[in-house]
């Protein structure tokens, strides 16, 4: 008899949005997204991300693949870089516009940065997966 948990349920419905795509169904839109933070703004970064960006996020159905930073050299007391995952172009399009638009995220933006901007520079790179990816 098979004996399914529900953290191994949880594990495969986080799966799904990656599953195999039958032929002709439209790829799903990653972006990559590198944020340089201002010099000393990294902790306060990862706290609004933490606090208050992934919630909204998920509001606007922006899934986050993940967040990383750079374990060694001069980029690890500055950077900060994530992955997300939308159905479409599209989709990704509608999200930002209404996440900007959010007047919680520009509540939430205005409070963070009462002491100076958190972040110098966002770098954006929309990624294809290849055709052996398992993201697709």
């Amino acid at each position: 008899m098979l004996r399914v948990t529900a953290i191994a349920l949880a594990s495969l419905f986080a799966l799904l949005p990656f599953a195999a795509r039958p032929a002709g169904a439209q790829e799903r839109a990653y972006e990559l997204r590198t944020y340089i933070a201002e010099d000393g703004k990294l902790e306060e970064l990862h706290a609004r991300f933490r606090n208050h960006t992934v919630k909204l996020f998920e509001k606007h159905g922006m899934a986050v693949v993940g967040f990383w930073v750079p374990s060694s050299g001069e980029a690890a007391a500055n950077t900060l870089i994530y992955l997300l995952s939308f159905p479409s172009t599209q989709a990704r399009g509608e999200a930002w516009r209404a996440f900007a638009a959010d007047e919680e995220w520009k509540k939430v933006r205005a409070e963070s940065e009462k002491n100076g901007p958190l972040v110098k520079k966002i770098e954006s790179t929309m990624l294809a997966p290849t055709d052996y990816s398992a993201l697709r």
